[in-house]
């Protein structure tokens, strides 16, 4: 036999490893900040960079793609290497891959409480940094693909199946979401308008969880569960059934974001089917983790490694269940805009992602620096800590939810809304909110111990660089395997495999996606819907610089609860200029698809300089540099160009003259306005913008007969 001798590269992991404690942190502080300012508004301290609206995305972003995608990586830069019995195909590309992922995650961390967001939930990231990130992660491919093919066994193991699938499909994801107009270096308009870029971006949304929060951590949990329990996996065959079931049916999924909208109703009954479908593979794989861990569950009382991993892949399971459920359309109806949806999404990030990351560091520290962990009561405190957290955290948020859903429902005996005023919900819950950032402070109390725990670790040991190892090729022992089932022989072709991943995943996405862009009748448009005006360009800008979207949503369901309170129901004609669309995806104050009208001019300015002085009780945060910081107008010629490039029909030329005369003249009605409610006001701030887009909206359709006209 040709016995070859090789190193492994962990140099690679302990960075990734570090980066992933560090940011996990900075994550949860930035959430733990967001969770205060819910309950206390001050806690921003009136500093525009830090409100509710700019760092919820700075807090999504950090625990998905810093957190969770640094955690990603270290468990696959390790195990991929142990598992080909190879080291990575390239270190240079390695190290690429990581400083290149850095720069992005600090990119995120500059930009996003500047306000530069495309506003589109997991790709807030503006065009530069979307290309970017696009770059390393073919980086990362290569890489991956690289150290499969020259890999010395020729079994490739289901961790591998996992770790193929999310490199493809996350790249056709974050591509084909990421299509943008750029109009200035942090500013840019999506190339798909409303109900198109709602389908698109839910589709990028939902499965931007299945396949950078699920599929590659499924991966990890069948390398690293087996190995802490030095146990094989419960079943083979089910984990065949869990991977191509799990790639096919999650990318159907995405529409169930989307029930009760204008999005078609076909797209939405796929959606829903598809996720009912789910709970099979899903329960599938749980049940393969948990199975695996029969006959040592002595080890499991003992072991915080096995400890942290029993609670990851129960929450796994938990939400893979949940999930589905809250895609019935009936259920759908209470749950949706409320704190149900964060509740479950929590409860996967938390329980799934979050535990299982700890699980991982908690077995490689060790092993990197060759020495047994510092403190295993330690590891346990931070085991009781983050649980006991999570479920201060989780069980408030589930209480607010239902209860919010409950009571925006509600009618009296007369037949009247016995809630009409959306303050009364938020005030009800206000002290779940209090609770849930108790829990968030326990969580991130834990992880605070863990990290000194694994600082104590690697100080008391000593770190190998290089572990050798020695493997014959496969090539030298293909005899040895004689007869094979298809899928083992599948396996030994790697690039048949991968492309067989790539049709499974396509399917859904095409079926969903291509008529929407090719039957006119899927988007029809309405005749009295105009363009935004130049000042409600801008102004509209602005609302998403200030994350207004994170709180307030702008589609009305057909539900009598929601026209008696808010008017007509949203049309998917009412949308076909919005680049991009703001529908939003929870409500912590009313929507606003019908605002315009409801109030006067005045109205809005104080209510943007002081919310408590409009609505006492508001927990919406001071936007009071609105009123001083003077609108920015030199950009306004190229966005015009770019939304006239992408279907807005802007007249050729319009932007260089005409559109700044019809600024002013609008920003000067909008200010005498003002002067009638006794504000008196000068024409060039930011408030007069916002101003002019919040009377913009909903009022197009007063008039309105929908045709079957496509844009």
């Amino acid at each position: 036999m040709n016995v070859e001798t090789f190193k492994y590269d962990n140099r690679i992991v302990r960075a990734f490893a570090i980066a992933t404690v560090i940011w996990g942190i900075v994550g949860m502080l930035v959430g733990m900040l967001a969770a205060v300012e819910l309950f206390y508004p001050g806690a921003n301290l009136n500093l525009q960079f830090i409100t509710f609206g700019r760092i919820r995305p700075l807090h999504t972003n950090a625990v998905i793609f810093a957190f969770v995608g640094n955690g990603m990586f270290m468990g696959i830069y390790y195990s991929l290497q142990r598992l080909c019995k190879a080291r990575m195909f390239s270190d240079k590309l390695s190290w690429l891959n990581f400083w290149g992922w850095q720069t992005i995650i600090v990119s995120a961390a500059l930009t996003l409480p500047l306000g530069f967001t495309t506003s589109k939930e997991y790709a807030e990231l503006e065009w530069p940094i979307k290309i970017a990130i696009a770059l390393i992660w073919v980086v990362f491919t290569i890489n991956l693909i690289g150290t499969i093919l020259k890999r010395r066994e020729k079994h490739m193991y289901v961790a591998i199946w996992f770790y193929l699938a999310t490199a493809i499909t996350v790249a056709v994801l974050h591509i084909t979401n990421s299509m943008t107009m750029p109009a200035g270096l942090f500013k840019s308009y999506s190339m798909y308008a409303g109900v198109q870029d709602a389908l698109v971006q839910w589709w990028y949304g939902h499965n931007a969880v299945a396949f950078f929060l699920t599929t590659p951590y499924l991966g990890l949990m069948y390398y690293f569960l087996p190995k802490a329990a030095n146990r094989p996996v419960f079943s083979y065959r089910l984990s065949i059934i869990h991977f191509w079931a799990l790639i096919f049916l999650y990318i159907w999924a995405g529409p169930h974001h989307l029930l009760y909208t204008a999005l078609p109703d076909w797209a939405q009954s796929l959606g829903m089917v598809f996720s009912l479908m789910l709970i099979a593979p899903s329960w599938g794989g749980m049940l393969n983790g948990l199975l695996t861990l029969r006959g040592v569950w002595d080890k499991v009382r003992q072991d915080p490694v096995l400890k942290f991993m029993v609670v990851a892949v129960t929450a796994y399971g938990m939400a893979t269940l949940e999930g589905p459920l809250m895609a019935i359309k009936s259920v759908n109806s209470l749950s949706h805009y409320t704190d149900w949806t964060i509740a479950h999404a929590h409860s996967g990030a938390l329980g799934w992602n979050g535990f299982l990351t700890f699980s991982m560091l908690y077995y490689l520290f060790p092993k990197l620096y060759r020495t047994n962990l510092w403190s295993t009561k330690l590891a346990n405190y931070h085991f009781w800590l983050g649980l006991l957290g999570m479920m201060f955290y989780i069980i408030p948020i589930y209480v607010a939810g239902i209860t919010e859903g409950l009571m925006w429902k509600q009618f009296n005996k007369e037949g009247f809304l016995q809630y009409p005023n959306f303050l009364e919900t938020i005030l009800q819950v206000v002290p779940m909110f209090r609770l849930r950032s108790v829990g968030g402070l326990m969580y991130l109390t834990g992880t605070f111990l863990m990290a000194y725990n694994l600082y104590r670790t690697a100080k008391a040991g000593s770190f190998e660089p290089d572990t050798e190892a020695q493997a014959v090729p496969w090539q030298s022992t293909v005899e040895q395997h004689g007869k094979t089932a298809f899928h083992r022989m599948l396996e030994g072709k790697p690039l048949i495999f991968t492309g067989l991943a790539v049709v499974s995943i396509l399917i859904g996405g095409l079926v969903e996606i291509v008529p929407m862009f090719l039957i006119k009748e899927n988007v029809p448009t309405i005749a009295s819907v105009k363009p935004y005006t130049p000042l409600e360009v801008l102004g509209r800008d602005l609302y998403i610089r200030e994350g207004c979207l994170g709180c307030h949503s702008q589609m009305i369901r057909p539900f009598r609860s929601e026209t008696e309170r808010y008017g007509e129901y949203s049309k998917a004609g009412e949308f076909v200029y919005d680049h991009p669309f703001l529908w939003g995806s929870e409500r912590k104050g009313p929507d606003l698809a019908r605002e315009g009208g409801k109030y006067p001019d005045a109205w809005h300015f104080n209510h943007m300089d002081d919310p408590r002085s409009t609505s006492p009780g508001s927990i919406m945060p001071r936007y009071s540099w609105l009123l001083t910081q003077k609108l920015e107008t030199d950009s306004l010629p190229a966005r015009l160009k770019a939304l006239r490039r992408i279907g807005v029909p802007y007249p050729e030329g319009f932007e260089n003259g005409p559109a700044q005369k019809d600024l002013q003249a609008q920003a000067d009605r909008v200010v005498a306005n003002l002067k009638q409610g006794a504000v008196n006001a000068d024409a060039d701030k930011e408030i007069i913008a916002l101003i002019a887009y919040l009377q913009r909206l909903g009022t197009d359709i007063k008039a309105a007969p929908t045709t079957t006209a496509a844009k």
